[in-house]
């Protein structure tokens, strides 16, 4: 989906105003702070789920700096515009790497772009932790030492789905998959799985990430009759779908996994189409019905309604980027500005995030715990647990 203009200008602003802040070190006279810069790789022009990054990652940087726990030093945003295009992803990691005021380099949902940065990620020693969907940003974890991933797993997010369909004895699926880095490698694993689970799969499609007419491919998939339709894709493409099958008369049941997590309510125009969707998810996008039994559930309560306070709505993937400022917070309130040093505290952080448990270890770069995951559906327009 494409930003508005107004909002594409807002975060251009934003972006240099931040900017102008950077390279100033304290002061003892006037008791300015150490700023330590966060770089974020971002689609800042054309991504609703990087603009929904960039909105958490400026509000958490400003949580963190109120609760004055990084003591002389202050942390600050940096924005740099990738257009999801890796080519500029790589320019804006190179010049993030040469500037010393820099700790670390948030990058955004362009999985690509993340892949093909990694030897200069790990050359220039930038630790950078990515918010993509894409398993292979951090995998192999050989040749991504310095780079980590927050956000659920595709390997995770199969392995709920096919244990719902498997749990409602569900005989034959079909598949609708991005054609992208996290769409091919989610299809691979989604078609093993069902196979292993002995569900058959009645059609196999994949559709252009930037689709906006999949009628006639979802309308294949729903003439063979499966019993449910599988969509693994982004926010947009699966609502589209879901409204594809629901005009070619499906009446079969509809599940998304996680890259489809987006807004908490549904556009008013798929309400309908989308109702009773089964998407994998985190607890977040579904706040509303968690009790606040734990110190975590009761920050992840604040932190929806904080963000909600600010900007008016909620994005289900703002919690990644501001785990993703925490676990560097965490860092820097140890260890300093030293790069090599957040990347080695890093690596072994654990702690109860706002999306759901986080652990790292040298082993696997990908925080985000399978226990996170669970189950939503559909109702009225917005999300909500399924049990």
């Amino acid at each position: 989906m494409r930003l508005p203009r107004r909002l594409t200008a807002s975060v251009a602003v934003s972006t240099l105003a931040v900017a102008a802040l950077t390279g100033c070190d304290s002061d003892p006279e006037t008791g300015d702070k150490t700023q330590i810069v966060i770089g974020a790789d971002l689609d800042a022009s054309g991504s609703a789920v990087d603009y929904a990054y960039t909105r958490a990652l400026q509000l958490k940087i400003d949580q963190v700096n109120a609760s004055g726990v990084l003591g002389s030093r202050e942390l600050v945003l940096r924005t740099q515009d990738n257009r999801s295009d890796p080519t500029a992803s790589l320019r804006n990691i190179s010049t993030f790497a040469a500037d010393p005021a820099v700790a670390a380099v948030i990058a955004g949902s362009c999985g690509q772009c993340v892949v093909d940065s990694a030897k200069t990620i790990n050359d220039q020693r930038i630790p950078t932790i990515a918010l993509a969907a894409a398993d292979e940003v951090t995998t192999p974890v050989q040749s991504r030492r310095y780079v980590f991933k927050l956000g659920p797993n595709s390997t995770d997010s199969v392995a709920a789905m096919v244990a719902e369909l498997t749990r409602k004895k569900t005989k034959s699926a079909a598949l609708l998959y991005a054609d992208d880095l996290y769409g091919r490698a989610a299809q691979k694993k989604m078609v093993e799985q069902l196979k292993a689970a002995k569900i058959t799969l009645s059609g196999n499609r994949s559709v252009k990430p930037t689709a906006t007419e999949i009628s006639q491919t979802v309308g294949t998939l729903t003439d063979a009759g499966p019993e449910a339709l599988v969509v693994l894709a982004g926010s947009d493409l699966a609502t589209l779908a879901a409204t594809s099958a629901k005009a070619a008369g499906f009446t079969g049941s509809v599940y998304f996994d996680a890259a489809a997590a987006g807004d908490l309510f549904l556009p008013q125009a798929a309400a309908s189409a989308t109702d009773k969707t089964t998407m994998v998810f985190t607890q977040i996008l579904a706040i509303d019905d968690v009790i606040a039994t734990t110190p975590a559930k009761a920050a992840r309560k604040q932190w929806f309604r904080d963000y909600t306070a600010r900007y008016g709505s909620y994005s289900g993937v703002a919690a990644f980027a501001a785990d993703a400022v925490e676990l560097i917070a965490d860092a820097v309130a140890k260890v300093g500005g030293d790069r090599q040093r957040i990347r080695d505290v890093l690596e072994t952080s654990q702690t109860d995030g706002l999306a759901g448990p986080i652990r790292l270890t040298p082993d696997n770069h990908s925080g985000l715990m399978p226990q996170a995951l669970t189950l939503l559906v559909a109702r009225s327009g917005r999300w909500r647990l399924l049990s």
